[in-house]
């Protein structure tokens, strides 16, 4: 059975209470054969002549009604289960109308999330700041998945696709949930729209102080 639970679940822990519709054996009239197995019968078919044979031999035990029934569960999400992580629960899967019911099993999926991307302990979060940001520096926090705020500054230029790692911001470790992954941030540039007039532009290429420079290179590749 799968699970879907959000980012912030897998990221503090939480139970989940689910609903299911189980199907049981309940005692009914009458009687049925259970049990059957195959005895070895000695059948004598003359004087001093006798034949060995096989033969189904069962007993009676109460007739058996399978009904479903509600059945209220609750699972422990545990800080730091990854996607795909499974939980046993012995007895709370299949009826079984001459032996105890089978195991269910439980397997953890992530609901997406609007702003952090798993992978294993690290999340990954993309920041948009505008091109006067990216230019001259700018300070902001960022709502972690327990409502903390991580700060995020910077007082130099910051192009687009940079990224800033911030170490011990990132998911729980499951088998220790005293270390953390890291929450890498990149950052996207969103450039103003509208004409400059050529006093603005002037005023801009002396406060670069940069030559023009054009280039073509296979991008896919990193050249």
């Amino acid at each position: 059975m799968d699970l879907w639970v959000t980012l912030e679940e897998l990221y503090s822990g939480n139970f989940v209470e689910v609903v299911r519709n189980k199907a049981v054996y309940r005692p009914s009239r009458g009687t049925r054969k259970c049990n059957c197995r195959q005895e070895m019968v000695t059948r004598q078919l003359g004087p001093g002549r006798f034949q060995m044979m096989q033969q189904q031999v069962c007993d009676d035990c109460p007739n058996m009604e399978l009904t479903n029934e509600e059945k209220l569960l609750e699972i422990e999400v545990e800080a730091g289960m990854k996607d795909g992580q499974t939980q046993t629960f012995v007895a709370e899967g299949e009826a079984h109308i001459d032996g105890e019911p089978g195991d269910l099993k439980v397997r953890i999926r992530t609901q997406p999330h609007n702003t952090f991307e798993r992978r294993g302990d690290d999340l990954y979060v993309n920041v948009t700041i505008s091109l006067t940001d990216a230019l001259v520096g700018f300070a902001m926090t960022i709502p972690h998945l327990d409502g903390h705020k991580v700060q995020v500054s910077r007082d130099k230029i910051t192009w687009p696709g940079a990224r800033l790692r911030k170490a011990g911001e990132g998911m729980p470790n499951y088998e220790n949930n005293n270390l953390r992954g890291t929450l890498y941030i990149t950052f996207d540039v969103e450039f103003p729209k509208g004409e400059l007039n050529e006093d603005h532009k002037k005023e801009i290429k002396d406060i670069l102080n940069e030559s023009s420079k054009t280039k073509a290179y296979n991008g896919l590749r990193g050249y």
